[in-house]
């Protein structure tokens, strides 16, 4: 067989002597850099290359492991940038790769505007695999696992790099042979000592460490669960940071508990009462040794491998004393240990130059995204299953229907947030959600929710966010009285919009993203030109606050909803009103209209939702089942959907064709102020009062 080298393909293999792809029809590569014949995909980077494998002819068809980075980014600065971080990264891998049990460097190289590094092969199974498998560990076990890595670790760490996404998927139990096409092949290399049989891969989560990173990406990478709480919740992370990760790690093939489901469940609450999860025997010297490596507070955890080293082998070590009538049994002493308040800078690096395109295209962030759309695949039929507890407390199913509409249920809970969520938006690449955090802008990662960056400009909270069609630029409205533009992929602020004598509370780009629209406070809504950042027009006939705007899909129609109880639509051109849509008894707090423009909806103060035919002005039906005031409401890419938040802190999905009710969500604490649809549908993703962010998704 023989692969397509293509990134995009659909179906990359082919026979053996053809000339082109049958799929894509992309000339084929039989040996690339005329040394390395590519025979499958390992898996897909989404967007950002592929991993495959393939026969190192110059050492007699030895299997490698070839990682392709394909980056979508304009200009040959960043072209040329990206290559010279591969370069260094490259390097870097190749120190650490000088150790037994991390995978060797074996090239790096350029061909056809492609970047590739290739890597040993290890040929065995991850530890995640050995327990979905039905293996369970014992106590000497996991004192093994931990004698076999720690040394690993001391080694990273002394060359300032820190994993930062220590797993059981992460580590591979090596075979002494591989058989392929009939011969065996054994592992013969004089670096490979006896007892050395683990090995660690994917430093894809591994970060050069410098200021100026730090403060572009604000990132925090890792696996929820394994990863300690200063590496989440700060994007910080140390010795003592890959130090938890292992212990979570031991944990888990203890018990066979994931602590990824635990983490969903009880935050890191769960750390505090460990023992409680295990069921079968295990030594007390373990026993110390994991709790210290899951402590929770830095400053009480192990600040080195040699620490854990010391009292791990001081343990096994040392015999049982005698015993002796009056004498005290002796026990190892430990000095105690303190975090770096100051650490000194650890270089830390991320596979494949992903770091250096993340900070080329700030807004993406795949490179992380598939480290966590693969941490919790199969890893057991416990944590396959749903937890019952979460489900009942987060979503209450709305039953009455069995409409396969409105299928969502809860996946994820994003925390961290000392304010209430006024505003969320996802990409169009159904990639990135973007929500407010008081004055600054935080981007999420949509499959994990996790931080990607921060963007910081606006001196007072940002009430309404929106992303382009074109997934290039964000806006950003503020009680500051001022409208912000950011390029998503970079991060950067690239003009300030003033003019509103009030604060800022709904925004929307037209549909080719040339103009934005905005409402203040101050009754009034302004067309800005996002090229020239020039002021087109105002509009001005509502007499109280406009809280929500839209463009309609022909893009000659602008819609607003006010406090002043009213929807007025626009003539884009000329400014003038074309009609004004009345009938709500409160403030008419959000609106939306279905893709193909024939169904306009509000949400009003007055607990309702009505629907509209904007072409006419007519008023089709009310929905009525909130208990308090709409905040938000969003129209499905399906146009059959649509989604409405409360005060009364529900979530309800409706069939926008007969009005029915099909779903409650139910999750929030307090009152959900915004809702977003992903671009596909499939996604649906709010903000609360309670200062978190809920991802739902259709169930299967």
């Amino acid at each position: 067989m023989i692969c397509c080298l293509n990134p995009d393909c659909p179906n990359p293999l082919n026979k053996s002597g053809r000339t082109f792809c049958q799929t894509c029809n992309t000339p084929l590569v039989h040996l690339l850099r005329n040394r390395f014949h590519v025979t499958g995909v390992l898996s897909d980077e989404g967007g950002f290359g592929r991993t495959y494998l393939a026969e190192d002819i110059d050492k007699l068809d030895e299997l490698c492991v070839i990682k392709q980075l394909a980056p979508k980014v304009q200009g040959n600065w960043a072209l040329k940038k990206a290559m010279e971080l591969f370069q260094k990264e490259a390097e870097r891998l190749q120190e650490l790769g000088e150790h037994s049990q991390i995978p060797t460097l074996l090239a790096y190289f350029e061909q056809d505007n492609y970047l590739y590094l290739v890597q040993q092969f290890i040929d065995g199974q991850n530890l995640l695999k050995e327990l979905q498998q039905g293996r369970a560990y014992n106590s000497q076990e996991i004192k093994e696992i931990l004698l076999d890595l720690l040394p690993v670790l001391k080694y990273i760490h002394e060359r300032g790099v820190i994993h930062r996404d220590i797993k059981p998927q992460n580590i591979i139990r090596r075979r002494t042979s591989q058989t392929r096409a009939g011969k065996v092949f054994h592992h013969t290399s004089p670096k490979v000592k006896k007892g050395e049989n683990l090995v660690l891969i994917d430093f894809g989560s591994a970060k050069q460490f410098t200021a100026k990173v730090q403060m572009k990406m604000g990132t925090s990478i890792g696996s929820q669960g394994y990863s300690p709480i200063e590496q989440i919740r700060d994007g910080d992370a140390y010795p003592a940071s890959d130090l938890f990760s292992l212990g979570a790690t031991c944990f888990h093939l203890l018990t066979g508990i994931s602590p990824f489901k635990l983490w969903t469940e009880y935050g890191y609450a769960w750390v505090k009462n460990w023992r409680e999860y295990v069921k079968t025997p295990m030594s007390q010297d373990l026993e110390r040794v994991l709790d210290k490596l899951l402590q929770k507070d830095i400053q009480q955890r192990y600040q080195s491998a040699d620490e854990a080293l010391v009292d791990l082998t001081l343990q096994q070590q040392i015999p049982p004393p005698l015993p002796t009538a009056g004498v005290p049994t002796p026990s190892a002493i430990v000095p105690p240990t303190q975090a770096p308040s100051l650490p000194k800078t650890y270089i830390f690096i991320r596979n494949s130059i992903l770091a250096g395109i993340a900070v080329l295209m700030l807004g993406s962030g795949q490179f992380w995204y598939k480290q966590f759309r693969r941490l919790e695949i199969k890893i057991s039929s416990s944590i396959s299953q749903p937890d019952r507890t979460i489900e009942k407390r987060d979503v209450a199913l709305h039953t009455r229907s069995l409409s396969p509409l409105g299928r969502f249920s809860l996946v994820s809970t994003v925390r961290g947030y000392s304010n209430p969520i006024l505003a969320v938006a996802i990409s169009p690449d159904g990639k990135t959600i973007a929500s407010n955090s008081d004055g600054e802008i935080k981007l999420l990662s949509l499959i994990t929710g996790q931080e990607i960056s921060s963007l910081n400009g606006h001196a007072s909270t940002v009430n309404s966010i929106s992303i382009s069609s074109d997934g290039q630029t964000l806006a950003s409205g503020s009680e500051d009285k001022t409208v912000k533009i950011w390029n998503l992929a970079t991060g950067q602020e690239v003009r300030t919009f003033i003019g509103h004598s009030n604060s800022v509370h709904a925004l929307a780009f037209s549909h080719d993203a040339q103009i934005l629209a905005d409402g203040s406070d101050d009754g009034t809504i302004k067309l800005w030109s996002i090229v020239t950042g020039e002021e087109i027009s105002t509009l001005a006939g509502h007499t109280n606050s406009v809280r929500s705007v839209i463009f309609s899909p022909d893009g000659r129609t602008l819609i607003s909803g006010s406090y002043d109880k009213t929807i007025k639509l626009w003539n884009i051109v000329t400014g003038e009103q074309i009609r004004t849509l009345e009938g709500h008894l409160g403030k008419v707090t959000s609106i939306a209209i279905s893709p193909n423009g024939k169904i306009l909806a509000s949400g009003s103060s007055d607990k309702t939702i009505k629907v509209w035919n904007p072409d006419t002005g007519e008023q089709i039906r009310t929905l009525s089942g909130h208990s308090d005031t709409v905040t938000s409401i969003a129209i499905a890419p399906n146009g059959k959907l649509l989604a409405s938040s409360s005060l009364d802190r529900t979530i309800k999905l409706w069939n926008l064709d007969t009005g029915q009710q099909i779903r409650v969500l139910l999750g929030h604490s307090d009152s959900v102020r915004s809702i977003a649809f992903s671009s596909d549908g499939k996604t649906l993703v709010s903000g609360s009062d309670d200062r978190t962010i809920k991802i739902w998704r259709v169930s299967r």
